[in-house]
This record gives C-alpha cells, structure tokens and sequence, in this order.
C-alpha cells in the first residue's frame, strides 16, 4: 500500500492485488464488484476512487491502461475490498488490479432491506460519479 496526500488534502491510497471470487451479492443487487484481499489497515467504510486495469497482448507486454472510476466498499471485518466499476462490463477474476481510494464518502450503514441498499448505492455512485476524482 502507497499513502500520500494530493492536492486537495485527502488521503490517497493505493492497493494491488489479485481479483478473488466473492460472495456474489453484488453482482445479485445489479453492482457487480471486483474483491480484493486486503492486507493493508483500512478503516472500514464507503470511498470514491479509480481502478486501474491493464490488458496484455499475446506476448505478454501491455497493450492498453484503462482507469475506471469506481465506488468501493471495506466492511467492518477489513478483509476483503469490494469496488464496483462504474461503467465497466467484464470479467477480471484472477486479474492484478490497482485500486486507488481518494475519499471516504461515508461509514458503512445497515439496511431493512435489498430495496433500500441498491437505493443507497445508485446515490453513492451518482455522488462519486459528480466529484473529480
């Protein structure tokens, strides 16, 4: 993990890792996310950030950088990073992504409901998708 400070004053992290099968609950809300074990001390929380993928040729050099602007969620139990890439249809399983965390949008919150989380999440990515991240 990378920490700095950028121009605006807000935390920027930087987390790499290998995409991992998660429990599917994002995918089954309509936000499929990609799942990344953490290892890194991250509070746990909604962030706006960018992920980062990296398409390779047939000889293994990169052929094109992609960066996706993406709401990511940390649950209270820090181990897994979850990020939905707005915009973004795919398959990365077993892919190295690079995610960067700009800022904390809010703390994670607990729902009645199915309805009332994709609710929530439409508004987290519409608010993500305003700022310049």
């Amino acid at each position: 993990m990378r920490m700095e400070n950028n121009i605006k004053g807000n935390i920027k992290m930087r987390i790499s890792g290998k995409v991992v099968q998660g429990k599917g609950k994002g995918k089954k809300l309509g936000f499929p996310t990609i799942n990344i074990e953490l290892r890194e001390k991250i509070d746990s929380g909604v962030y706006a950030g960018k992920v980062i993928t990296r398409e390779l040729g047939a000889n293994g050099k990169r052929m094109r950088t992609n960066m996706w602007p993406a709401g990511i969620f940390i649950g209270k139990n820090k181990k897994i990073l979850e990020a939905y890439l707005i915009d973004f249809s795919g398959d990365l399983y077993g892919k190295e992504m690079s995610v960067t965390i700009r800022e904390k949008m809010r703390d994670v919150m607990k729902f009645e409901n199915d309805e009332k989380l994709k609710k929530q999440i439409k508004e987290d990515i519409e608010l993500i998708c305003s700022r310049e991240l």
